[in-house]
């Protein structure tokens, strides 16, 4: 390159540098502190109840109830026995269910899940059983 290009990238350089500097400097308050900005209520990192809208603002609320109503949350787990089976939500009468056997098993027994009486899984004899699940709208 030659000279002059050099010479005018470079002033291109510092005078941005230069700008960039001048904006940190106004951000600054009368005592030299960064001056915050924020939409908070009390200052600071808004909190997920203060930015959450729509839906996410929905499961937040019936979570804080104890609900679940579009059925996000992992099911609870229960022993798995004939008396106490793993209890699957549906709104259908049927719904393929995906157990892992082990804990370190890395492969997924899959098979439908009928209403009903309480069904096994083919490999490891785990009970699981349908139960209807309304949608919240």
């Amino acid at each position: 390159l030659s000279k002059k290009v050099e010479d005018a990238m470079a002033s291109r350089l510092l005078r941005g540098a230069g700008a960039l500097a001048a904006q940190a400097l106004r951000a600054r308050g009368p005592s030299g502190v960064a001056a915050v900005r924020s939409m908070a209520s009390g200052g600071g990192v808004p909190t997920d109840d203060e930015q959450a809208t729509g839906l996410e603002r929905e499961i937040m609320l019936a979570a804080r109830k104890g609900l679940d109503p579009y059925n996000v949350l992992p099911p609870k787990r229960a022993s798995g026995t004939k008396e106490d089976p793993n209890l699957v939500p549906s709104i259908t009468n049927k719904r393929i269910v995906g157990c892992i056997c082990e804990e370190d098993n890395t492969s997924v027994v899959w098979f439908w899940l009928h209403e009903g009486e309480a069904q096994r899984c083919p490999r490891c004899g785990a009970h699981y059983k349908l139960v209807p699940h309304q949608l919240a709208h």
